[in-house]
């Protein structure tokens, strides 16, 4: 086993034996504990109680971070003539069709958001073990399968996020950067919380939302108070 460095003993001793945390207590360490080279982003994981593999307790959904998320979002569009022109007016990183369709099967993704007019679907579904995997299949349900693709592209670079439960029933997203405001952080912390409580599927039982934990990349985690997460 690795030994920890001094950097990571001090972030760690810093979290020891707190646990519940408030959403401006947790984020208050993270911060604290984010001390890379780097612009660490701010991560959080809710674990729920849900079972994805069946239809009706599947969890997914889409929310605007008020505050964004710091990062750089590169957005494909699947699109042609008139949209297509729309889409790169609205500033999307790559735009296509059958041509792009052959570059992701040769490998190639170089986007983190994927996005698609209604009658490109019977080509972007050939890519559905490809992109499935990777949560990037467009989706009417999370508005990336849309004729409105000026508007997609704007929000996906806006701070836009989406989230899917796992197989273990755990959804997780980047809710900001370590050099945020920890209020704006509070704030997408509370806003990812709310988009997630209202994604409750019909099917789930007993408790929805089982634990929340706070990180940066290179930092512990922090347990937040279920209660205080949800509280509006």
């Amino acid at each position: 086993m690795a030994k920890l460095g001094k950097r990571s003993k001090t972030a760690r001793s810093a979290v020891e034996g707190k646990t519940n945390l408030t959403v401006e207590e947790a984020v208050k360490l993270v911060k604290g504990n984010a001390t890379a080279k780097f612009d660490e982003t701010v991560e959080i994981a809710v674990c729920l109680g849900v079972d994805p593999r069946h239809a009706d307790q599947m969890v997914r959904g889409v929310v605007g971070l008020p505050n964004g998320t710091g990062k750089t979002v590169r957005v494909a569009v699947f699109a042609r003539d008139a949209k297509a022109d729309e889409a790169r007016a609205a500033g999307a990183d790559i735009v296509g069709a059958e041509d792009l369709m052959e570059t992701i099967q040769g490998g190639e993704i170089n986007f983190d958001r994927c996005i698609a007019t209604p009658d490109m679907m019977p080509i972007v579904g050939r890519l559905g073990k490809v992109l499935g995997p990777r949560n990037l299949m467009p989706n009417p349900k999370v508005g990336t399968v849309t004729m409105d693709v000026a508007q997609a592209v704007q929000n996906a670079k806006g701070g836009e996020v989406q989230f899917k439960a796992e197989k273990a029933g755990v959804v997780h997203a980047g809710v900001g950067k370590a050099s945020f405001d920890a209020a704006k952080l509070v704030e997408n912390v509370r806003a990812f919380m709310g988009a997630v409580l209202k994604a409750k599927p019909a099917g789930a039982k007993g408790t929805y939302v089982k634990k929340i934990a706070l990180t940066s990349t290179m930092g512990p985690g922090v347990t937040v108070s279920v209660d205080n997460a949800a509280a509006e």
